[in-house]
């Protein structure tokens, strides 16, 4: 019963100012429309006829409004029982106290009509003329109307603008100008349904147990504070992109029961002065009226970026506004506890110092990129929807993509599903992920693109040099497969699966330099001539070299030192060195990178009648695999030590210019 009570009540319409306004322009536009000439009788006729009227003495009066020139005729008695007259009889919609015409007409020019009319009436017999007589008709409401009607318009749009300044209905918040102060966080509550939860996160164990921890805060505050404990006010997530932070706190929008406010750290910016320090106020507001509750900023250093690092924006910067007015609401003087703050960014070594310390942000937790193990769980949630092969191992998926994020396995899963339809395929099986893998990393692949006889002998040299150098080398990625199939900007490419390491020795680095010169090694030992097509090599090579001696102090001329500051993102027009000290590395450098170019060549050398035989099955198959080296080279006589535990490296995956 209690609910069909409450049901009739929701229905009843809310009064709505604007309804005011429509009864008075409805009010205005019934007046004009019923006090108009439609409605006050009379058939139209033409001036010929009141004039054949008139001679046969059928009228008794003609009143004639001289504003208007419109003439009313009205009829005698006799006249209106004629057949011709049967329908003149006045009709009106509204009663009407005073006599109505039976017929009107508009006539020209007043003198010549009443000329016209006065003539007719002279010549007619003796008996009772017809009266002629001159009025002028008046609107007196519709008048007042019209004078008033230009003040109702004002004061109607005065009162407009000032419901929409106070935020009244129809303000929305941040929507119009006069409420461009509001915050424009969307609110997650329990009336609002999201789906997802900490089970649709795979991997990131340790960042999921903090921030369910974050969630069991408020739901159970008594637990830790009846120990003494502080609930955290902030947590950061940091990682590289793709990585799962903004998905991390969606599951906790989706977990936590208490209301959940998420915006993006540029919603605080905008043009005008100050707008960013009041939606930061006004969103703090909200936050503490629903409290408990959580607030999530998504790229969070779009507005926390460390002060006084740009000289050129003057002291009263909009920017900088905005983020004290973040640190002062986060931990200022009368903060209130029960609002936590989650952020996260991929750029946390740019965040203000004043931001990063505990207080605001009490926990930093770092998202990295997901290992073995976790790439294949996440591979499980994203297979869910696909209709994949029964034998499909993803053990052998999760191991053919490390370095790549929850988003690219994302991505992987998606094309792949799209080749395998593409294929007119069932299902999605082991190659559609493969042939994904390759055009995400590669690029699409160019069937039509023109290559010349030599050019394509040279890309086949180049890219047995790759795998010939690298299968002979202890500490170079084992090979996955070579082709010579132009992919995006490359004409051909060795795929590599690099080990994960946790840590790198020079040995190590030095042999996957000297796989990565394979290339242009070969195109030396072979045709005794090189070419642009080692571009990307170099490149490589050369930063390895240079962060071998600059960065890691894997340099005997140098010595243990670093010039890498993780405190500064560059270093401007300055360099942390000597021009002296500019000179030893750039020769050290040089002296890296030609000895293992050097090293290759020797390699290539001695194996020179193989490496021609894997360029002849290369230029014939276009793609080779592992099994088609150890057919010409043997197994492999370098067994990788197990890892223990795994960390995500690189793919390094070479590509030619």
């Amino acid at each position: 019963m209690a609910k069909d009570n409450k049901k009739p009540k929701d229905k009843k319409p809310k009064f709505s100012p604007y309804w005011v306004y429509g009864a008075l322009i409805a009010l205005f536009l019934g007046f004009q429309l019923f006090s108009g000439d439609s409605y006050e009788g009379g058939n139209t006729i033409t001036p010929q006829d009141f004039f054949n009227y008139l001679k046969e003495g059928d009228v008794a009066r003609v009143n004639i409004v001289k504003n208007t020139r419109v003439a009313k005729v009205y009829l005698t008695p006799e006249a209106q029982t004629k057949e011709i007259h049967k329908g003149s009889k006045p009709q009106s919609i509204i009663p009407s106290a005073t006599e109505l015409p039976n017929y009107k007409f508009e006539f020209g020019d007043l003198q010549n009509f009443e000329n016209e009319v006065n003539l007719i009436i002279k010549d007619l017999p003796s008996k009772p003329k017809p009266k002629v007589t001159f009025d002028t008709e008046t609107n007196e409401l519709g008048n007042l109307l019209m004078g008033i009607l230009p003040f109702i318009l004002l004061i109607g749009v005065w009162i407009f603008i000032m419901r929409r300044m106070s935020g009244g209905a129809g303000g929305g918040a941040g929507g119009q100008i006069f409420n461009i102060g509001k915050s424009k966080a969307k609110l997650f509550d329990e009336k609002t349904e999201v789906k997802t939860t900490f089970k649709d996160v795979a991997g990131l164990e340790g960042a999921k147990e903090e921030v369910q921890e974050i969630v069991d805060f408020l739901k159970f505050p008594e637990k830790y504070t009846t120990l003494g404990g502080k609930i955290p006010k902030g947590a950061l997530l940091v990682g590289p992109p793709g990585t799962g932070k903004t998905l991390l706190a969606k599951a906790v929008a989706g977990e936590a029961k208490v209301p959940f406010f998420s915006l993006s750290g540029s919603d605080f910016v905008e043009m005008f002065v100050g707008v960013g320090a009041s939606r930061v106020r006004d969103l703090f507001k909200q936050a503490k009226e629903k409290s408990p509750s959580i607030i999530f900023i998504d790229e969070i250093d779009a507005i926390g970026r460390a002060r006084g690092k740009n000289a050129m924006s003057g002291s009263n910067d909009e920017r900088e506004n905005t983020l004290n007015q973040l640190l002062t609401e986060m931990d200022g003087f009368g903060t209130n506890t029960n609002v936590i703050v989650i952020a996260a960014t991929n750029r946390a070594d740019i965040l203000d110092k004043a931001l990063m310390r505990a207080g605001r942000f009490d926990r930093q937790i770092f998202v990295d990129l997901p290992d073995v193990r976790e790439r294949e769980e996440i591979f499980e949630v994203h297979l869910r929807p696909l209709k994949k092969a029964e034998n499909l191992d993803l053990d052998f998926l999760s191991k053919q993509t490390p370095g790549f994020s929850g988003a690219d396995i994302a991505n992987v899963c998606n094309e792949a599903a799209l080749i395998a339809a593409r294929n007119n395929k069932k299902a999605v099986d082991k190659q559609d992920f493969l042939d994904a893998v390759d055009r995400i990393i590669g690029g699409l692949e160019k069937k039509n693109k023109i290559i010349t006889p030599s050019e394509k002998k040279a890309v086949a040299y180049h890219e047995a040099g790759h795998a010939t150098v690298s299968w002979m080398l202890e500490h170079a990625a084992p090979l996955v497969k070579v082709t010579i199939v132009p992919r995006g900007r490359s004409l051909g490419a060795a795929w590599y699966l690099p080990e994960e390491r946790l840590i790198v020795r020079p040995e190590q680095m030095l042999d996957e330099m000297c796989a990565a010169l394979g290339g242009r090694a070969a195109e030396k030992v072979i045709f005794n001539k090189i070419s642009t097509g080692a571009l990307s090599d170099l490149e490589k090579v050369t930063k390895q070299a240079r962060a071998m001696v600059t960065i890691y102090g894997l340099s005997d001329q140098i010595g243990n030192l670093t010039y890498y500051d993780s405190g500064q993102s560059d270093h401007g027009f300055t360099k942390p060195y000597s021009e002296e000290t500019a000179v030893l590395i750039d020769k050290e450098i040089s002296k890296i990178i030609e000895e293992q170019y050097q090293r290759a060549i020797k390699l290539l050398e001695e194996n020179k009648d193989k490496l021609t035989e894997l360029a002849e099955v290369l230029l014939e198959k276009e793609v080779i695999f592992k099994d088609n080296l150890e057919k010409i080279f043997g197994k492999r006589a370098f067994l990788k030590e197990e890892a223990i535990t795994s960390k995500s490296a690189i793919n390094n995956t070479e590509e030619e210019a």
